[in-house]
């Protein structure tokens, strides 16, 4: 499988990350993307290393204001006095208060959602070459949909991940939303439907939004409960989108510990519905930190667990652009990525 990947991706080096009020090392750290790459590379996967795309139409999914904050917040942050090393939010504008924000203390509580995203001096430059990364996937996948090649899939090592990125908010150790601008490419190319299927540990909210008015995207997404997990506001059962997008907004909230079969009972279920959708392509919002041994773990899912998972998604018999989500460092990360595409590829 073709495995596309931007050194650049490591310019984002975020260090802080507070939870439950504790501030810690952040786990989304420029080794996950050097884990996953070697990895696939022994397992014999080709590495295709990207140039930046220089188009912004690529990222027109985003929010105009939004693409000008990330470009511009650190020059404005890194000239305050007594300022931090990291552009960390301390304000949030909350449901009782709506006014525009005008310094650059104020843009950062409005434009970052948790404190999970903080900015460094590379952050941009990362995030940007995250989303490159997944438009040169979805560019080659659609090349290979459109001449019918036999080998219609391709993995995007992707990080910054993406899935808790709305249109105009960052969150979750995610700037700009790559599945969303993958599906969002697809769309414009004339494809007529799209269906993406999120199996990270955290509900993909950020795609839920972006796409929730809208029919011509299925969003599909197995996660943890967010009664008690991260996102705790999105991801519930009862969310199935509005307006045009009613019913073309699918999740299942799972319970902690949920385990390989589990798991993959539900998927079936998840795969039956993109089946009915009809789509021309599926895109993969591949979470590894499902896996028991993450060190956010919530589910339980083992390396054999995601050889399934990939024999499963496999079967669905679509083109399918795999995009990197989370999974974070643990003895096993590169493997479970070695099954999932190993199980996926075996299939065909």
């Amino acid at each position: 499988m073709q495995v596309f990947y931007s050194p650049k991706t490591n310019k984002h080096s975020p260090k802080s990350f507070i939870s439950r009020g504790n501030l810690i090392q952040s786990p989304e750290r420029a080794e996950r993307a050097t884990i996953l790459k070697s990895a696939a590379e022994k397992a014999g996967h080709r590495i295709v290393e990207i140039l930046p795309e220089k188009s912004q139409n690529t990222l027109d999914i985003h929010d105009e204001g939004y693409l000008r904050f990330l470009q511009s917040a650190w020059d404005k942050w890194s000239v305050l006095d007594e300022r931090s090393e990291e552009i960390i939010p301390n304000v949030h504008p909350g449901r009782n208060m709506s006014a525009s924000p005008k310094a650059i203390v104020s843009a950062a509580g409005h434009y970052q959602a948790d404190t999970a995203c903080p900015i460094g001096a590379g952050t941009w430059e990362g995030a940007k070459a995250s989303a490159d990364t997944v438009i040169a996937a979805a560019t080659n996948l659609f090349k290979r949909y459109r001449d019918n090649e036999p080998e219609d899939f391709v993995y995007s090592l992707c990080r910054p991940p993406g899935h808790h990125a709305y249109a105009d908010q960052a969150g979750g150790f995610c700037f700009l939303n790559n599945c969303a601008i993958a599906a969002d490419f697809f769309i414009k190319q004339g494809l007529e439907k799209v269906a993406i299927l999120d199996v990270d540990v955290h509900h993909g909210n950020g795609t839920q939004g972006i796409f929730y008015e809208r029919s011509d995207v299925l969003t599909v997404s197995l996660h943890g409960n967010p009664s008690e997990y991260y996102p705790f506001f999105a991801g519930y059962k009862d969310e199935a989108g509005i307006g045009r997008g009613t019913n073309f907004n699918i999740n299942y909230p799972l319970s902690k510990n949920t385990g390989n079969a589990d798991y993959m009972k539900v998927l079936k279920v998840a795969l039956k519905q993109i089946e009915a959708f009809a789509p021309q392509v599926l895109i993969i919002a591949l979470g590894l930190d499902a896996s028991v041994e993450d060190p956010l773990a919530y589910l339980s899912l083992t390396t054999e667990g995601f050889l399934v998972l990939g024999k499963l998604i496999s079967s669905a018999e679509l083109p399918t652009l795999f995009v990197q989500e989370g999974g974070y460092i643990s003895p096993v990360l590169g493997e479970n990525l070695v099954a999932t595409l190993k199980g996926f590829e075996d299939n065909r």
